[in-house]
């Protein structure tokens, strides 16, 4: 299958120069050379409609990790912001890829194993320019194969060896998950239910400043199991 070539500015007027970004600058940490090698099984077909290039819609999917957007969110941005279609190496004027788009390529890293390959090769490129990338551990009773148990029984097999932070709803309060993760040197955020003050009104502040941080992460989780759901068959 034919490829696409982007990045071919076209003729029009000129205006003041684009605002630096932080991608910018990341571009330049990264080997993307390396990366497209391991991208080259990818689109072997002969026929059909030309495909956008491999390394662009990896690029983009890198975007949707760091900015936290779904596939419509992420067709948006890319097709809306300089500097992600910088980073991806469109130009200003150009057509970007649409949501489809982005799940077929994701399918065809799956199929080709290539996704889990892919990520680590960029996380130890940044991790070799001292480029830190914080992680953490979303935990939810989603990813239990056997649900008939309470979650917070089971929450301990989830756990990897070296959790960081990990972030559960309330369902895991308690101590048999709590000291499960800190077994693992890891540190518990779970949402509470209830807390001490000295009255209603401080009762309910406590609990949002404590809570809110841990919403905010877990949202993130729901997102993640709807594209295991629709794009994995992980149903």
């Amino acid at each position: 299958m034919a490829r696409r070539s982007i990045g071919q500015e076209q003729f029009g007027f000129a205006g003041r120069e684009a605002a630096a970004s932080s991608l910018d600058a990341l571009v330049s940490l990264i080997a993307w050379n390396q990366v497209d090698e391991l991208l080259d099984p990818i689109y072997p077909a002969t026929k059909g409609e030309p495909a956008w290039p491999p390394l662009a819609m990896f690029r983009a999917l890198l975007l949707s990790i760091w900015y936290d957007l779904y596939d419509v969110k992420l067709a948006e941005a890319l097709d809306d912001r300089a500097s992600f279609r910088r980073f991806c190496g469109f130009s200003a004027n150009e057509a970007t890829p649409e949501r489809t788009a982005f799940v077929r390529f994701r399918n065809l890293l799956v199929a080709h194993q290539l996704d889990r390959a892919l990520f680590e090769a960029v996380t130890l490129q940044l991790k070799s320019k001292a480029v830190t990338v914080k992680t953490g551990t979303l935990v939810d009773a989603t990813i239990i194969a056997s649900a008939n148990i309470n979650d917070g029984k089971a929450g301990p097999e989830a756990l990897p060896d070296t959790p960081g932070e990990v972030f559960a709803d309330s369902a895991y309060r308690g101590n048999h998950f709590r000291d499960a993760v800190l077994a693992k040197g890891g540190v518990p955020r779970i949402v509470a239910t209830g807390m001490w003050g000295r009255g209603e009104a401080e009762t309910l502040r406590k609990l949002h400043a404590w809570n809110q941080p841990i919403h905010r992460v877990r949202g993130r989780i729901e997102k993640i199991f709807g594209t295991w759901k629709r794009c994995y068959d992980l149903r």
